[in-house]
């Protein structure tokens, strides 16, 4: 009785986050625009998307920004870590403390903030303050998804491979690198999802005329949301399906070779 009521309990869940999705997706493929009316089907919207400029400028602007944010972010972030790493535990302690502020703070005051950075030093809102703005805010991801990967055993095993001769540029690429790899790795995915899916900070930092996907979609409702872009919502939830599903199959069979 308990595993059916189990069952019963999963269903409802999936169903309660899949069925909007699976709306949305059937409703890409409406000829009409209406939400409540099916009159046929059709790749109109589809169409629309790849031709409308501003949903293109829209999408290049969202996941430019995301992979150099996550670059900037990441390779900040593990040099922040190899830098704590050489500090006393105490001193360690205190700046994994700050770290973990911006992560506990409110997204709008972040935005705010930043807002009134841009503007106390006359920076220009636009592409390059969005840009440096998810920068920030990813850094203190990509130190606590690296910072767990740095241990003792790491240091040891440097250390064991300079005794042995070998030069400490060669010792970090052969030996630390590797260890921190996996957590670079998280960060990196992290921080570029987090910036696709940020809104309140990029609504605050953004300039008159730049659209992300986030701020594109905010203005679109006050007008109605066009159909094109329930067609972007679907090539986006699908193109992260097939990723997610080649992950896991990759990893399946790494663990069978195993």
């Amino acid at each position: 009785m308990k595993k059916i009521f189990g069952r019963i309990y999963i269903l409802i869940i999936m169903l309660f986050l899949y069925l909007p999705i699976l709306t949305l997706i059937v409703l890409s493929f409406n000829e009409a625009k209406s939400m409540s009316v099916w009159t046929g089907f059709s790749l109109r919207w589809y169409q629309e998307l790849f031709h409308s400029k501003i949903m293109m400028g829209a999408i290049a602007n969202t996941f430019s920004i995301a992979i150099l944010a996550a670059l900037i972010a990441t390779i900040v972030g593990t040099m922040a870590v190899l830098g704590m790493a050489a500090m006393k535990q105490r001193t360690e302690n205190v700046l994994m403390a700050f770290n973990n502020i911006p992560m506990l703070n409110a997204d709008i005051v972040t935005g705010i903030a930043l807002m009134l950075f841009f503007l106390m030093i006359h920076w220009p809102r636009g592409y390059m303050t969005i840009l440096f703005s998810h920068a920030t805010f990813c850094i203190p991801y990509v130190i606590l998804s690296v910072k767990p990967r740095m241990n003792k055993n790491t240091d040891r095993l440097f250390e064991a491979a300079l005794d042995l001769g070998a030069s400490e540029k060669y010792a970090f690429r052969k030996i630390v690198l590797p260890e921190l790899k996996p957590g670079i790795m998280s960060g990196f995915l992290l921080s570029f999802t987090m910036s696709v899916d940020d809104f309140i900070i990029t609504y605050f930092t953004r300039g008159a005329g730049i659209n992300t996907i986030s701020t594109l979609i905010y203005s679109e409702v006050k007008i109605g949301i066009r159909p094109s872009l329930f067609a972007l919502s679907t090539i986006i939830f699908v193109v992260a399906l097939v990723v997610l599903i080649t992950v896991n199959l990759r990893q399946s069979r790494a663990d069978r070779a195993v």
